[in-house]
C-alpha cells in the first residue's frame, strides 16, 4: 500500500493504493476503485477490502471523501452525495494516469452508502467495466424513510435556517452521525442491535480512527434527503451487477435496498448473494463474513476485468 493524491476539482483527495504482491510497474492490471460508507476513512472498511482485493491481483484505490478525513475541502464534515460521486468519477481520472492500470479493465466497489455512491457514479461512468456492493445503501432514501414525513419537513425547514445563521456569520453546526461510546448509547436507552454495533466498531474497536470524526455537517441533510442513488437505474445501468448482502435484517435496510438495487438493474448479467448469518456491521471486518464476500466479489471481477485469481 502507497499514499496517493489526486484531484476532484480543486480539493485535494487522499487516497491508498493497495497493489498485488509481486506487483511490476512495467506490467498492466485491473484496477477497483472502492467507495466507502458514510463517516467512514480510507484506513477503516475500504483499507479490509482492498487489501484483499489486491491479494487476488487487482490494483484497489481507497480514499478519504471531499471534506472529510485527510482530504481537503471546506466545510468540514461535509456529507453531498453530489461530491460522493464526483470523487469516485475522478478516481477513476487518477486510476487511467497511472501506466500499470489498464483503462479497459476498471471496476468500483461500494460498501454501505459508498454502495449507493458508487451505483449512482456509474450510471454515467462507463469506463467501470463491472459494479458490486456489498450491504449497499441508498443513503438518501434510508434516511428518508428513518422519520416520517412531518420529521423530514421539519428537518429541512431546520437545515434553511441553520444555512441562514451561517451565512450571517453564526457557527456550523455538526451533529454526530452515532453516539460517541456505548455508554453514551446504553444512557440513552438504544438497544437497537445494528446501532450498538456500529458505535462498537466506529468508536470502540482497533479500527476507530482518528480521522473519522463521527460527525456530520447538519446542512448535509438538505443534500442527503433530496437524494436517491437507485433513481436512473433502469434507464442508465448497463453493467454487471453483484449484489452482496447480509443476511441478517436490521433497521440499516441493507438487505431491502440490495434487493431493490438488483430488482431495478437491467442487465442480465446480475447476482445477488446472501451472506447468511451476518449483519449489517458484520459485513466490515468479521473475517468469516467478509471473506465469503470476497469470494463472491473476486471471481465475478475477475471475469468481467480479465484477472486470473490467485
Amino acid at each position: 500500500m502507497k499514499p496517493i493524491s489526486f484531484k476532484n476539482r480543486a480539493i485535494d483527495m487522499a487516497g491508498n493504493l493497495y497493489v498485488p504482491d509481486g506487483f511490476d510497474a512495467g506490467k498492466t492490471y485491473a484496477a477497483l476503485v472502492l467507495a466507502t460508507p458514510g463517516s467512514s476513512v480510507k484506513e477503516q472498511i475500504g483499507a479490509i477490502y482492498a487489501e484483499k482485493m489486491a491479494a487476488q491481483g487487482f490494483v484497489a484505490l481507497t480514499f478519504d471523501p471531499s471534506y472529510q478525513g485527510e482530504s481537503g475541502g471546506e466545510p468540514r464534515d461535509l456529507e453531498d452525495p453530489a461530491a460522493r460521486v464526483e470523487d469516485i468519477r475522478c478516481a477513476v481520472d487518477y486510476l487511467v494516469t497511472q501506466p500499470f492500470v489498464d483503462e479497459e479493465r476498471l471496476g468500483v466497489l461500494g460498501i454501505c452508502a459508498g454502495g449507493g455512491y458508487a451505483v449512482n457514479a456509474a450510471l454515467t461512468e462507463h469506463r467501470f467495466k463491472a459494479v458490486g456492493t456489498v450491504v449497499g445503501g441508498n443513503i438518501g432514501r434510508a434516511f428518508r424513510q428513518m422519520s416520517p414525513r412531518e420529521e423530514m419537513l421539519k428537518t429541512l425547514e431546520a437545515v434553511g435556517k441553520q444555512r441562514t445563521a451561517e451565512a450571517r456569520g453564526g457557527p456550523p453546526r455538526r451533529d454526530p452521525w452515532i453516539p460517541d461510546s456505548l455508554d453514551e448509547a446504553h444512557a440513552a436507552g438504544i438497544t437497537d442491535p445494528d446501532l450498538l454495533k456500529a458505535i462498537a466498531f466506529y468508536r470502540e474497536s482497533r479500527y476507530t480512527h482518528p480521522n473519522s470524526t463521527n460527525r456530520i455537517l447538519f446542512r448535509s441533510f438538505g443534500y442527503l434527503l433530496g437524494f436517491d442513488a437507485f433513481n436512473l437505474v433502469p434507464e442508465l445501468l448497463t453493467q454487471p451487477l453483484q449484489v452482496v448482502v447480509g443476511g441478517v435484517r436490521g433497521n440499516t435496510g441493507q438487505y431491502e435496498h440490495g434487493q431493490s438495487l438488483f430488482d431495478l438493474a437491467p442487465t442480465a448479467d446480475k447476482d445477488f448473494f446472501v451472506v447468511e448469518g451476518a449483519g449489517h456491521y458484520d459485513m466490515y471486518h468479521i473475517p468469516d463474513y467478509v471473506n465469503q464476500a470476497v469470494g463472491r466479489l473476486a471471481p465475478f471481477y475477475g471475469r468481467h476485468l480479465g484477472v486470473k485469481l490467485r
